[in-house]
């Protein structure tokens, strides 16, 4: 038996992606976008490329489905990345096999549809920002100041609570960061009202017809619930399916539902995780034909 060559080798792996990708294609009737890895800025423009890609080819569809898998990033690269698929696409739906934490969720949050299962994450909203200090999540700083400047109110600060209000926090930086904050719930309040919740007509319970402030209300509601740092406790907690129904009343679409579905969404994404691991990247974009490393 011949051991084929590295390059044989990973050429069989990726039109094994390709093929597993079609399946997923077929179900969904929908391109597939196989996503993993931080939203730094750079990557924005990686996706444009590989979508402009996508719709060059003979048969493409008006959907879209993101397989997406990812701890978070940068709020404005989410924007983009939202108003890239929105251009080529009329559905954009995202499939959550394993976690999208932080701005990912905001990203999710975008969808027509989102799919997960019983392992899924979302994550709390806690938009990443740089800083002298590096790349920090936003929402523990300005948590933590709010606390103060609450005690400071009430006269009960103590000296070194008062230095460290002083000396720990950066005016200009905490501005940053509720800039950042607020720039998430308005996104998210946008896209749920726009898309997950275009076909909310009536309500659920009375019956009574759903307005466009009855949409938008609900939107921020989640959008407040998602930045709530004392309620998640933790930037990295992860959601689940359960309490997003549960706590949020959000629509979630179960794949494994559908047997097939998720064994499917599983076979293609472990391959892809693998895949990754093995080529030592830690961020890509696969469709159908293209494999593109970006980190």
């Amino acid at each position: 038996m011949v051991t084929p060559t590295p390059r044989s080798a990973n050429e069989f792996i990726e039109q094994e992606l390709d093929r597993r990708a079609e399946a997923l294609t077929q179900m969904f009737n929908a391109d597939i976008l196989g996503f993993s890895g931080l939203l730094l800025f750079g990557v924005d423009d990686v996706v444009r490329n590989v979508i402009e890609g996508m719709r060059q080819k003979s048969q493409s569809y008006n959907k879209l489905v993101v397989i997406l898998t990812s701890v978070g990033g940068y709020i404005e690269v989410v924007q983009r990345l939202v108003d890239t698929f929105r251009h080529h696409y009329e559905i954009v739906d995202f499939v959550v096999p394993n976690s999208a934490l932080s701005a990912s969720t905001v990203l999710v949050m975008s969808g027509d549809a989102i799919h997960m299962n019983y392992y899924s994450r979302l994550g709390p909203i806690d938009p990443q920002v740089d800083t002298a200090k590096g790349r920090v999540p936003a929402l523990g700083y300005l948590v933590q100041w709010e606390r103060l400047v609450k005690k400071a109110r009430e006269g009960k600060l103590t000296t070194a609570e008062a230095q460290l209000m002083i000396d720990g926090f950066d005016q200009a930086e905490l501005y940053q960061y509720e800039q950042a904050r607020e720039l998430s719930i308005t996104l998210l309040k946008e896209w749920l009202a726009k898309y997950k919740f275009k076909n909310w007509r009536v309500t659920q319970t009375r019956k009574k017809p759903v307005t466009k402030k009855m949409r938008t209300d609900r939107a921020e509601e989640i959008a407040r619930e998602l930045n709530k740092t004392e309620k998640w406790h933790s930037h990295g907690y992860g959601i689940s399916m359960e309490v997003l129904r549960r706590d949020l009343n959000l629509l979630i679409d179960d794949f494994d539902e559908k047997p097939e579905v998720g064994a499917k969404i599983k076979d293609y994404h472990s391959l892809l995780d693998d895949y990754m691991i093995k080529r030592g990247n830690t961020g890509v974009l696969h469709t159908v034909g293209q494999y593109v490393p970006f980190m």
